[in-house]
């Protein structure tokens, strides 16, 4: 024992067992506490920062799903609008088109039936002058040649009328001719019915030299059965043919264009 301990004022307080048991007790509790609190902060800090962060990001999440939706139904409109706007420039194409082929083929209508009037009017126009020359002519006929027939006189009249049509091949009349469907239909006019082509005319009837040639025989030029072309002798050393695309029908001297036979059908 100190030399002092009996002095009240020098001598420790003694601390009673339990309050030092409870002190030890509050700092080992708060200790704990800390320890424990330091422990836990590390391993806890990444869910506690998940729990508050999760909000904001779910926020920010829900605010890009809806600006991509809104985007997306807005392409969707624009598309569909698009649709619709080329739905309707095709309809009016489309309407156009069948307007135009429409005008086009009211045109084409109204051109062929002015087509027709015209021809019409000339083929009037061309049967009176026919039947104008028709009366002119009969009078000559008979005048270029003394022995001239009746027969042959009517087909060289019949002939005379054609002056001046046109020359087509295959053509039967009444205003275009080629050679040997203007002689069957001159021949016809007196009951003498002729094959069609001038192959067969040229054999149609008797053989005459072409010396001794009288009103109506036919001429042909080529071989007898494989003759090219024939007309009509009308006399005076004269003939008249559907010559060729360029003359059409005309008078031509012999002389010219010497035939290579004739033949005789009156």
């Amino acid at each position: 024992m100190s030399h002092t301990a009996h002095i009240p004022s020098h001598r420790k307080p003694r601390r009673s067992a339990s309050k030092l048991a409870l002190r030890a007790g509050v700092a080992g509790g708060v200790l704990s506490t800390i320890a424990v609190a330091g422990a836990a902060g590390p391993a806890n800090a990444e869910p506690v920062t998940e729990t508050i962060e999760m909000p904001a990001l779910t926020g920010l999440s829900l605010s890009a799903a809806t600006q991509s939706a809104e985007a997306t139904q807005q392409v969707a409109l624009d598309l569909e609008l698009q649709a619709q706007e080329d739905a309707a420039a095709a309809k009016a194409a489309q309407t156009a088109k069948k307007a135009k082929a429409e005008a086009v083929r009211k045109a084409e209508a109204k051109e062929k039936a002015e087509a027709k009037e015209r021809a019409e009017a000339e083929a009037k126009e061309r049967a009176s002058r026919s039947s104008e020359r028709t009366t002119l002519s009969a009078p000559s006929s008979s005048s270029s040649s003394s022995n001239a027939s009746g027969s042959a006189a009517t087909v060289v009249a019949f002939l005379k009328a054609q002056l001046g049509d046109a020359y087509v091949m295959g053509a039967t009349g009444p205003n275009s001719w080629d050679c040997s469907s203007l002689v069957q239909a001159a021949f016809r006019t007196v009951g003498v019915d002729l094959p069609r082509v001038s192959q067969d005319q040229s054999v149609a009837g008797t053989q005459v030299g072409t010396s001794n040639l009288q009103v109506g025989d036919i001429l042909y030029w080529g071989g007898a059965g494989s003759a090219y072309h024939t007309g009509v002798y009308i006399g005076d050393g004269k003939y008249l043919d559907a010559a060729n695309p360029g003359k059409g029908v005309v008078i031509q001297d012999l002389s010219g264009y010497p035939a290579s036979g004739a033949v005789r059908v009156l």
